[in-house]
């Protein structure tokens, strides 16, 4: 069989779903999110609620722990293939039982399959009984131990002997014994009752007169009694139909004011949904804390709005103060790059021309000094021609240098003058002045970006909550328009459902009130006229009390008789004293022949058990050799499934309590394992499910498990509940596996 879905309102489940699928089903939720919940409906659906548990120390009745929170009626749906037939079981309350209704849906036709009852759709689906299912396919949380039952025990006797499930050495065991104490245990027994029998035959003689004398005395005294009883009897009715009247006054005057409860309520509930389905109080208190931010939402529009408009100004008067016409168009690294080649050139020396000036006019003197001379003397007039050559040439240099001092002074000039500067420094100084107002300009730019961003954030931000916020009240408020019209709608539904819920209690108050006060009997009318002696309370008592004394003087009355009829004769006494001692001797004879069925019967226990255990003990052992990585490779079974491993190396097995929780578990674990694939059904195998059954298991000896199930769900389903994220993470990619995750509201479904 496999679950395909469930529905359930069951404890802590409110109308919830959970789909699943074949194979290996890894269910994930935090604590107290429901997976023990889930488990536990499963088991419900298939077997139903024990409506005989009790609630005692340490222990909630299931029927009790798993009433819906929410106070509705607890019923679910489950969805199964079962024989490749598609199958919907559904559960309700049945009067006071719950999940005592109970019908099997062909899930294609809808049609109702015969056959099935509220008592045994566990054993019908899955072939077992549900001792056998608990005891094998189910493991609940933190037991993953196996106990014996007697269901289990027939399980395993059918399979190695008759086929017969009717058969279970702790029933029949129990039964020798009841039969063994019941004929010789103390006083109780049937010997020791008939021994003291024989010895009260010998004072039948002497009873017989006291019970002539106390037969006289009983008679006499009923006689007044009966007389009695009947005038009281009398005065009872009329007592009670006074009572009645009453009553039905108070039951009419109930039932007015349920109704106009209900019709309070309808009208308060009509007026609550004319215009659509409302929200709960949750979400309305929410949704109007939601329009108080969006009140401040909006004030934080405006402010961002006027922080931008004052950026966009800033940026203005940064633009205005960056502005210089000598720079135009120059970002500042050129500016600056312009302005030191301007103070370089303007902090360039002029050349020297004077001293070129005074050697060439020296040299000129010279040569005409020369040439005058020449006129004496030939050889001064080539001198003469050299040093004029040389004077001339030294002069036009001279005059060509004093020309170039002049332009470096006039441009030296002209560059102070354009930069409006006294010195070169100046230069630099409004190169330094053009950067820094360049960068305020662009920070003030990235202000205005932000600002504007900022502005747009904001603006976005109030739109989507004023959308969200409309869109839900106008789903039961259309006509809202403004903040002013949300607001009062939300504050009308708010109070709407406070009153709908007032008077929601107030007609539960008088339903329980209705069903407190029992319905009038009769049509009050009174009897006849009499007027009782005394009040209600003690015509009651004193009828009690005459009633239980005719009771036991016609006991005694009859006891009497009665021992008169069998005293009367001797020979009747005597015929009896011997037919006791025979029934005495036939008790003895019995009594040593079921001591003999029990010495039988344990040898026949031995017997299945060596048949049995073997299977068993060796299918555990392949299983915890897997589970362990090969740390225990055997196991052994006492009758009560009191589990032990052991190692091939080992002469002793150790028993389960001397190892640690996990390797427990472990052991646990290959024992149920090996009961299901031995003792349940091969066919359309149930389902394994496994509520925190790893929880136990440090990380190894998790993915070793978690090898084990994974191919043991291509057999059958398994469900596999965790808190933990760890198996999720192990299986992750991993084919074949489904994983359901119950965190939040509504359950992600991730499959392979």
């Amino acid at each position: 069989m496999i679950v395909k879905r469930m529905k359930a309102t069951f404890g802590r489940l409110q109308n919830e779903t959970l789909e699943l699928g074949e194979g290996l089903n890894l269910i994930e939720a935090p604590n107290e999110g429901g997976k023990s919940t889930w488990s536990a409906f499963l088991r419900a659906m298939l077997y139903g609620i024990p409506t005989k548990e009790r609630d005692k120390q340490g222990f909630i009745a299931e029927k009790n722990r798993y009433q819906p929170w929410s106070g509705a009626v607890m019923e679910g749906e489950m969805e199964v293939e079962w024989r490749g037939r598609s199958l919907t079981i559904r559960r309700g309350q049945l009067k006071n039982t719950p999940f005592g209704r109970c019908e099997v849906l062909d899930t294609a036709s809808g049609e109702v399959l015969p056959g099935f009852t509220a008592d045994n759709v566990g054993e019908m689906l899955l072939g077992v009984s549900r001792e056998v299912f608990e005891r094998s396919a189910f493991v609940g949380q933190g037991a993953t131990a196996v106990d014996s039952a007697p269901a289990l025990e027939k399980r395993i006797a059918a399979l190695i002997s008759s086929g017969e499930e009717d058969v279970s050495y702790s029933q029949v065991e129990r039964q020798l014994k009841d039969w063994l104490n019941r004929r010789k245990h103390n006083k109780t027994g049937l010997i020791p009752r008939l021994e003291e029998e024989l010895t009260g035959l010998d004072l039948q003689l002497e009873r017989q007169s006291r019970a002539h004398r106390a037969a006289q005395e009983s008679s006499q005294t009923l006689a007044e009694l009966r007389e009695e009883q009947a005038l009281l009897l009398r005065e009872k009715a009329v007592l009670k139909a006074r009572v009645e009247a009453e009553r039905r006054t108070a039951w009419d005057q109930a039932q007015s004011e349920l109704a106009e409860a209900r019709a309070e309520e309808e009208k308060l509930r009509q007026e609550l949904t004319k215009d659509g389905p409302t929200p709960d109080r949750e979400v309305l208190r929410r949704t109007q804390e939601e329009l108080s931010a969006l009140r401040t939402v909006e004030q934080s529009v405006k402010q961002a709005k006027a922080r931008y408009e004052e950026a966009i100004q800033v940026v203005d008067d940064a633009r205005k103060a960056c502005r210089d016409e000598l720079f135009r168009g120059m970002t500042p690294d050129q500016a600056w790059e312009q302005a030191t080649e301007d103070a370089k050139e303007a902090d360039e020396e002029p050349p020297a021309a004077g001293v070129k000036l005074t050697i060439g006019i020296a040299l000129l003197l010279g040569a005409a000094a020369g040439a005058v001379a020449a006129l004496v003397t030939p050889l001064l007039f080539a001198a003469a021609a050299v040093l004029l050559a040389g004077g001339v040439a030294l002069l036009v240099l001279g005059m060509k240098a004093r020309r170039a001092a002049d332009e470096v002074l006039d441009r030296r000039a002209e560059l102070l003058e354009q930069y409006d500067a006294e010195d070169t420094s100046d230069i630099l100084e409004r190169a330094r002045t053009y950067r820094e107002g360049w960068e305020r300009c662009r920070q003030a730019s990235r202000d205005c970006e932000a600002a504007e961003q900022e502005q747009l954030d904001r603006m976005q931000e109030r739109d989507v909550l004023r959308s969200r916020i409309m869109t839900l009240v106008q789903s039961f408020a259309p006509g809202v328009k403004d903040a002013f019209t949300l607001s009062a709608a939300i504050s009308k539904a708010l109070f709407l459902q406070e009153k709908l819920e007032q008077a929601a209690q107030r007609r539960q108050d008088l339903e329980k009130l209705a069903q407190r006060l029992p319905a009038p009997q009769g049509d009050g009318a009174v009897p006849e006229d009499l007027e009782p002696r005394y009040d209600a309370a003690y015509t009651g008592a004193r009828l009690s009390a005459v009633e239980g004394e005719i009771q036991r003087l016609s006991g005694v009355l009859n006891t009497a008789r009665g021992e008169l009829n069998t005293l009367g004769d001797p020979a009747l006494a005597q015929a009896r004293r011997e037919s006791a001692r025979e029934e005495l001797e036939n008790r003895r004879a019995e009594y040593q022949a079921i001591t003999q069925a029990l010495e039988s019967l344990a040898t026949a226990n031995q017997s299945l058990q060596g048949r049995f255990a073997p299977a068993l003990n060796r299918k555990a052992g392949e299983l915890l050799e897997r589970l362990t990585g090969g740390a225990y490779q055997t196991v052994a079974l006492t009758r009560e499934f009191d589990a032990m491993a052991g190692r091939e190396d080992e002469v002793l097995p150790h028993r389960a309590l001397t190892l640690s929780r996990g390797a427990m578990d472990q052991l646990y674990l290959a024992v149920r394992l090996a009961v299901c694939e031995l003792a349940l059904p091969e066919e359309d195998p149930a389902p394994l499910v496994l509520d925190d059954a790893l929880a136990n298991f440090d990380d190894k000896r998790m993915a070793l498990a978690l090898d084990v199930l994974r191919e043991l769900a291509s057999e059958r389903q398994i469900l596999l509940f965790t808190c933990h994220s760890r198996e999720g993470a192990c299986l992750k990619d991993v084919p074949g596996v489904r994983r359901v995750s119950l965190y939040g509201k509504e359950a992600a479904h991730a499959g392979a």
